[in-house]
This record gives C-alpha cells, sequence and structure tokens, in this order.
C-alpha cells in the first residue's frame, strides 16, 4: 500500500476517533443537564403540586420534603416560595444547554438539547403564574405550550352553528335542540363501568393491531367525582397507569369512546408507556422520566390523545360502533345515533370557543357570566358543563388550547406526512413516531420537504 495513502488513513481514523470521543463526552456531559433539569423540576413540584404531572426515574433524584414553618398568623404552611431563586436556577441551566445548540453539535445532541430548553422557558413561565405574577392569554400560552392558538371572531362561530339548523330535529334555538338530541344518548351511572370497559377494550384491541406494546402493561380505573377534568391518566412508570373518570356530570355515549381512547389507547397511556421504553429504558434519557405538566410536551400529549381518536376510530367507525356495541350495553335506544355523530363532528369545530372564553377570562375582557355565554352558545354545552368548564379554566389558565390547537397541530403533522400513501397502516405509523420521540413543537410545525 502507498505510504502516503496508509498515513492519510491514519491520520483520519485518529481524527475520527477523537470526534467520537468528543461526541461521547458531549452526551455524557448533557446526561448531567438533563439530571439537573429533572431535579430541579420536582423541587419546584414539592411547592406547586401541578407541576409534575408524572415522573418514574431513580428515587435518588426526589428532593428531601420540604418542612412546614409556623406563619406569623399561627397557621403551619409551607416555607414561602423561592420564585426568584428558582427563576436563577433556570436562566443558569438554560445557559449551559445553548452550548449544545450551535450548527457544529450533532443533530441528536442538539434537539436533545433544544428539546430541554423548550421545556425550561415554560418552567419560568409556570413559576411566575404559581407566584400570582400573571401575563396575558397568549403570552402564557406561547411560554408554556410553545404556540399561539388561532383566534376567530363572534361571526364564525355563529356560522358554525347555523350549520346545525338543518340537521338538528325539532324547533327552537339551536343550542337547546341539540342537548335535546344529546341527551337521549346519557349513560345511565349504573351502566358506567360496562359501558367504559368495552370502550377501552376495543380502543385497546385497535391500538395493539398496530403497536407492539409491552407485556406487562395495565391501568387501573376509578370513578371519581369533584374534579374539574373530565378524565385524568395517572402515568405511574413501568408501564401502568391510574385512570380517573369524573362522575361529577352527564356522561354522553360518544365520551365513552372520546375520554376512554383520550386516556388510555392510544392515548395517554400508550403514549407515556411509548416515551418510557424507546427514551428512557431503550436510549437512557433521564429527561423524559419527569413530565411537567405545563409545558411544550402537554400540546403534544393532549393534541394526540385527541386526534388519536380519529386514527382509532376512523370515518363512521365511532357511529357504528356506539350503535352496535354501547347503546345496548346501555339499554339505549339507538334511533338518532347517526345525526347526534353528525353534529358532534360540527360541534368539534367549535371548540376553539372554549380558548375564546378562556382568553376573556385570563385577559378580563369577558366576565364569567359573559364566558359562560360563549361556552353555551357557540361551544354548546349545557349549564353543568360550561360552568365546570369555567373552573378548569380559572385553575388551569390556558392549557385549554393543547386539546383543540394541540389536536390540529397532530393532525396536519402526521397528514402531511402521509400524502404519497394515505393507507390506515401508513397513519398509525407516523402517528407512532410522533409519539415515541423528543420532538420540539418547531418540529411539530414544520411541513416535510
Amino acid at each position: 500500500m502507498n505510504k502516503n495513502l496508509l498515513y492519510s488513513l491514519i491520520f483520519l481514523s485518529v481524527i475520527s476517533c477523537k470526534n467520537e470521543t468528543h461526541q461521547v463526552d458531549k452526551d455524557q456531559d448533557l446526561n448531567q443537564l438533563a439530571t439537573e433539569y429533572v431535579r430541579l423540576a420536582l423541587f419546584i413540584g414539592q411547592y406547586d403540586e401541578s407541576f409534575v404531572d408524572a415522573y418514574y426515574g431513580p428515587d435518588s433524584l426526589r428532593p428531601k420534603a420540604i418542612h412546614f414553618v409556623q406563619e406569623e398568623s399561627g397557621e403551619t404552611g409551607k416555607q414561602v416560595f423561592p420564585k426568584d431563586s428558582l427563576l436563577a436556577a433556570v436562566e443558569l441551566l438554560q445557559l449551559k444547554l445553548m452550548l449544545y445548540t450551535s450548527d457544529e453539535t450533532a443533530d441528536s445532541v442538539k434537539n436533545r438539547a433544544g428539546w430541554i430548553l423548550d421545556q425550561l422557558t415554560a418552567f419560568s413561565r409556570r413559576i411566575k403564574i404559581f407566584a400570582g405574577d400573571y401575563s396575558t392569554f397568549d403570552k402564557e400560552s406561547k411560554d408554556l405550550f410553545g404556540v399561539w392558538a388561532p383566534i376567530y371572531d363572534e361571526q364564525h362561530y355563529k356560522d358554525l352553528v347555523n350549520q346545525l339548523d338543518k340537521l338538528l330535529p325539532g324547533t327552537g334555538n339551536i343550542p337547546d335542540r341539540f342537548q335535546s338530541l344529546a341527551n337521549r344518548f346519557i349513560i345511565p351511572k349504573t351502566k358506567l363501568d360496562t359501558v367504559f370497559k368495552a370502550s377501552i377494550a376495543e380502543c385497546r384491541k385497535r391500538t395493539k393491531q398496530h403497536y407492539a406494546l409491552p407485556e406487562n402493561e395495565s391501568f387501573t380505573l376509578e370513578y371519581v367525582s369533584d374534579k374539574p377534568w373530565n378524565g385524568y391518566n395517572w402515568y405511574k412508570g413501568n408501564y401502568t397507569s391510574l385512570i380517573q373518570i369524573n362522575t361529577d356530570l352527564n356522561i354522553f355515549i360518544d365520551r365513552a369512546i372520546d375520554v376512554g381512547s383520550h386516556e388510555s389507547y392510544p392515548g395517554h397511556h400508550v403514549y407515556n408507556m411509548l416515551l418510557e421504553k424507546n427514551l428512557y429504558h431503550d436510549k437512557g434519557l433521564i429527561e423524559i422520566s419527569m413530565y411537567p405538566l405545563f409545558s411544550p410536551q402537554s400540546l403534544i400529549a393532549e393534541g394526540t390523545a385527541n386526534y388519536g381518536i380519529d386514527v382509532a376510530f376512523p370515518g363512521n367507525d365511532k357511529t357504528v360502533f356506539a350503535r352496535e356495541v354501547l347503546l345496548p350495553l346501555a339499554g339505549l335506544d339507538t334511533t338518532g345515533i347517526s345525526i347526534y355523530f353528525k353534529a358532534l363532528a360540527i360541534k368539534g369545530q367549535l371548540n376553539y370557543a372554549r380558548n375564546e372564553a378562556a382568553r376573556g377570562l385570563v385577559d378580563s375582557t369577558m366576565t364569567e357570566s359573559e364566558a359562560l355565554r360563549w361556552l353555551k352558545e357557540y361551544a354548546l354545552f349545557n349549564d353543568e358543563t360550561a360552568a365546570k368548564s369555567v373552573k378548569f379554566i380559572m385553575v388551569n389558565r390556558s392549557y385549554v388550547i393543547n386539546y383543540n390547537y394541540g389536536q390540529d397541530l397532530a393532525r396536519a403533522y402526521v397528514e402531511s406526512r402521509i400524502k404519497a400513501n394515505p393507507t390506515s397502516e401508513n397513519r398509525w405509523k407516523v402517528f407512532g413516531d410522533l409519539l415515541s420521540k423528543e420532538v420540539r413543537i418547531g418540529d411539530l410545525m414544520k411541513q416535510p420537504k
């Protein structure tokens, strides 16, 4: 072999080894910063109980419990919330992570560091909100979830509502006629467990036809009351979840499919399992073990959970499943169910009215009574559901955008990537990819080349 060629190959080999060593060092350093990120979140969570939605990492990262102190009033409470110190800690961690986002950094490292940076922007905003330092609805949603939701005027919603006029039976105003139709399909309390278990079983069956789920995955189903939400998935790690269904309000037959799928398959339960397996266990990404509720991760979690309902039940499948399986189990008449689901499709487009009610309440441009009017006239909520929604908004502020705008972004992401092959199998595949990665919001909104 030519000596010059030999020396060149040796030189390139050495350079390659150095680059690989440098990459390993960067990965190790980033792992340490990711660990700091988790520790910081868990510490904040001791003050703000809503901060951490799930954690299944090492117990060694959990902070020591905060001791209760004696207040001047004589009452016992937690230590004063260290807002400024926490904001400084977030900023310092952000500065460290920015070293990993240059153009010279490997894409995998850059994306990982960028993903954590996006989450930390949300940390800062949530710390301020918890301390009572509020901003506008749009500013809070941008910092917390990475997006501003579209704004529609009142006429937009009036036009959508008017589309229901010829569809709905009866006479009178449209919201009342919609509610009259919906009331035919209220699940009796004594049948809730039977109907929900049948619905979730169907969701699981359809999901398992496309995804290989961990063999030991499972969930526990509970029925609760006095909650601001309809359903909740408390992910416990090791591929297990506690799914709670709120029974405060009447539950309609469609909600058994929607809430069941949203919280379980292919919704939150599957999303968290795939992240735990693919990123935490298989790749060792410690940051994934901690899910901060008010963060860009929730835009994807809620958006995919809602879009996943349509992935699992495409076309007319929900109507057929409700008519042939769920309504008989609930002991309800199936008359009018096709019209009801057609009306629900239009109602789904009206869900952005909830954002406007939330924007008005957060920005103090609407009174509570005005927000209730919007929810009843344009979101077609009944009195009880509208009141429950206002309660949710007062607690969670701009979080509502994750359900509708998050869903639309998830749908656009998947559908834009299957244009050349829009089969059900391909849709499930791309959807599964979205559930299994550290997806940044900018990438979620980016159109494929």
